[in-house]
């Protein structure tokens, strides 16, 4: 029996596991790998306490730093395929590869997947020209030309993000108006913001980087290309929470309803942060805090109620 599973490896799942260790909390961490989506990233320049480091350069740090952590046990290359609740405070977690543990608590960091576009060139061109975080990824386009595929706030935001830095902006959405609200789009469309709406991305063009983007013109049907060299993918996320779908609450988008002040889930011993949970702001630096605070409330919980193993 565990005191706690944690189901995840990014930012998140890496926090939570380094304060489990520390609070000598019987815990097993259960991913398919670490470094969540900033893997991708090739210039992270928002990691608190590094200018500038790329994706994969952070995640062997994360993945060094948990395990410099003793007492803690590591499940890699697997993921979390169920959660059932025995009784309260008393879980069977069966991962795809066969493995189940039993634990008190449940500490869901198992992110969410960027939506993808699914047209030829994206897949190929992924990280070289083709992102998903605007945030993390709008300077390394300064001076450049860059299309953003999404009409929502999402999609507003990063158009916003990328003011100081692009050169030209297009801004393409499938439906005759954008979704964004419009308060938003007041402040970001700007002279060089160049909306094109009733447009269905095609393809991403390219051989090693991002030099075009193909779109279809919904309504005459025409073909057109947009010479850029970046393309900002914003049609939405999907949170990985299928494993707890009927077990704790979610929101309309399937993200874990949590308490706001702890993190906890509507279902005692469940608890959730990071881009699974209904939170505001998706940001690694912010996960890393409420799986922080996730796995301090689960230490004070277990505690309370004498459910603590005795290592």
């Amino acid at each position: 029996m565990y005191d706690l599973v944690i189901v995840g490896g990014g930012p998140a799942g890496v926090a939570a596991g380094v304060y489990a260790a520390r609070k000598k909390m019987k815990t097993v961490i259960v991913t398919d790998s670490f470094g969540g989506q900033s893997i991708v990233s090739a210039d992270v320049q928002n990691w608190i306490g590094e200018k500038s480091i790329s994706g994969f350069d952070l995640a062997q740090k994360m993945e060094a730093h948990l395990r410099s952590q003793e007492g803690i046990e590591i499940v890699d290359g697997d993921l979390v395929a169920e959660i059932k609740e025995i009784e309260p405070f008393h879980f069977s977690v069966a991962t795809k590869n066969g493995k189940k543990f039993e634990a008190r608590a449940i500490l869901l960091v198992s992110g969410s997947r960027r939506k993808k576009l699914g047209v030829p060139g994206e897949k190929e061109l992924e990280g070289r020209g083709v992102v998903y975080c605007s945030i993390c990824d709008a300077p390394l386009f300064g001076g450049k030309d860059v299309a953003v595929v999404g009409g929502g706030n999402s999609g507003l935001e990063a158009v916003r993000d990328l003011l100081p830095y692009a050169k030209e902006i297009y801004l393409l959405h499938h439906r005759s108006e954008l979704k964004g609200d419009k308060e938003t789009q007041e402040k970001v469309l700007k002279p060089n913001v160049h909306v094109v709406l009733n447009a269905e991305t095609q393809s991403v063009d390219g051989k090693d980087n991002v030099e075009g983007l193909t779109y279809k013109d919904l309504q005459t049907g025409e073909v057109k290309k947009l010479p850029v060299q970046g393309v900002f993918v914003e049609v939405g996320l999907l949170p990985n929470s299928e494993m707890v779908k009927g077990l704790v609450d979610l929101n309309q988008m399937g993200a874990v309803a949590i308490n706001f002040q702890t993190q906890a889930a509507s279902r005692p011993g469940i608890w959730a942060a990071g881009d699974v949970a209904d939170s505001l702001y998706r940001q690694n630096n912010i996960s890393m805090g409420d799986a922080v605070k996730a796995t301090l409330n689960i230490y004070d919980t277990l505690h309370a109620k004498g459910l603590l193993s005795e290592n």
